[in-house]
């Protein structure tokens, strides 16, 4: 039997991580080759190097036979806009083909973020490929974004996640029947050791005290840029709570700007040392150099990352009010808010993670887990309250008909029912039966 050619599209250099860590743990099979596609999704491409740009990046080489460019590939169209039209789809198969020295060879595609390109364009060009997905942080526990079409849900083989939050399995493609997959941790680990090693020279380390994990909340419009600079100036006030007086602050990669002013006046208020990371690298490189005693952040997957996979304590700031601001409901940002805040916190969690997920999961994609809506009714009624609210808005609750809303009206169950999508295929395909009998 040909051995497939395997084919793996990552953004980000943790997410070429976990690729390798599942080809270390044999995850994959046998293969004629292996190519890394590397996509780089920066709003500005041309002014972000991508992640193979980075000198972390050679521990990863190695895995792979070839490293090639998405970007390169389709410029100057964006990779996350982009996708072939229906027409040219196999025109865009025979050309990469004979690029990429394919030939007729069979081909599996490893592909992130399945519901947007640029995986949907991949799959799209090479509409005969098995396609396994791989989920690099927190969104996996939750639902997928849209549906998906038939002949491309069809053909997905697995789920690849990483174990961040132990005993919890995604709820990404379950609707589906796709089969789940963990990486095993020691492996990825052992990788991110390997990037650590290979990582930028940060000069004299003090190892110890805390490390905060910068987000880009306000260039996503969740929160205000003021209130992301007052949220850093809180983390560093927890860690001082804590009893830390040595702090470093990891700006995230992808934040147009590190927003450190409240930052550093909260500093030089309680005293405390710290030092801002200017150099572009994963949180878990800076938990390898650092070896940080607490870990302070929002919600970013390196807090789950630092818990599960380096066993270092952690702490969530901000939680509340990005619950308060997110929108719409169905945020992809929900589910890992919601699960920094249940489980991150002092103490023991109050509440099953699961059994929440898969409510707020029903509550973001009703259409796509309807099969959930009599455990989400379940669960609002036994637990909704002062202390379970945060997680839900009493204006979805009401729109779903769901304990916890507002008793709705005959004007407003209408007006819901006239904004269903199934109401309006019904209504779509009732109209299309009308006509053919008119026309007969």
């Amino acid at each position: 039997m040909t051995r497939p050619v395997q084919i793996f599209a990552a953004s980000t250099l943790y997410g070429a991580a976990t690729v390798c860590a599942a080809i270390d743990a044999g995850r994959f099979g046998p293969a004629a080759r292996r190519i890394l596609l590397v996509c780089n999704n920066a709003v500005v491409p041309e002014t972000t190097p991508a992640f193979d740009e980075s000198p972390s990046f050679a521990a990863l080489r190695s895995r792979f036979d070839e490293v090639r460019s998405w970007n390169a590939e389709i410029y100057p169209q964006h990779p996350s806009d982009w996708g072939p039209r229906l027409a040219d789809v196999q025109l865009w198969e025979r050309q990469l083909r004979r690029g990429w020295e394919l030939g007729d060879a069979p081909v599996e595609l490893v592909l992130e973020s399945i519901q947007v390109n640029p995986a949907r364009a991949l799959a799209s060009i090479f509409s005969e490929a098995l396609l396994h997905v791989y989920a690099d942080g927190v969104m996996s526990y939750g639902p997928t974004r849209n549906k998906l079409p038939d002949l491309l849900h069809g053909r997905l083989e697995r789920l690849l996640y990483v174990d961040l939050v132990p005993g919890l399995t995604p709820l990404l493609l379950t609707e589906y029947g796709v089969a789940q997959e963990a990486v095993p941790g020691p492996e990825l680990r052992a990788v991110l050791t390997e990037l650590a090693a290979c990582g930028p020279d940060l000069g004299e380390v003090e190892p110890g005290g805390a490390l905060l994990l910068g987000q880009y909340l306000s260039a996503l419009g969740l929160i205000e840029e003021d209130e992301e600079e007052a949220l850093h100036g809180d983390m560093l006030r927890a860690a001082v709570a804590a009893g830390h007086r040595q702090v470093v602050f990891k700006p995230h990669p992808s934040a147009p700007l590190p927003l450190t002013r409240s930052l550093l006046a909260a500093a030089e208020q309680e005293g405390v040392r710290l030092r801002v990371l200017d150099e572009p690298l994963l949180a878990e490189t800076a938990f390898e150099v650092f070896k940080p005693e607490l870990v302070v952040g929002c919600f970013s997957t390196g807090l789950f990352t630092a818990r599960a996979l380096y066993g270092l304590p952690v702490a969530r700031v901000g939680t509340e009010l990005v619950l308060r601001r997110l929108q719409p409901y169905e945020n992809s940002n929900r589910v890992p808010v919601t699960l920094a805040h249940l489980l991150l916190g002092e103490g023991e969690a109050p509440l099953d993670a699961g059994e929440l997920v898969r409510t707020v999961g029903y509550c973001m994609q009703p259409e796509l887990y309807a099969p959930l809506r009599g455990e989400a009714v379940e669960w609002l009624t036994r637990h909704l309250g002062p202390d379970t609210a945060r997680y839900f808005t009493k204006r979805r609750l009401s729109g779903l008909g769901l304990p916890g809303g507002q008793p709705v009206s005959k004007e407003n169950a209408v007006r819901l029912l006239k904004q269903s999508a199934a109401v309006r295929r019904a209504a779509r395909g009732a109209r299309t039966v009308r006509k053919v009998v008119a026309g007969k």
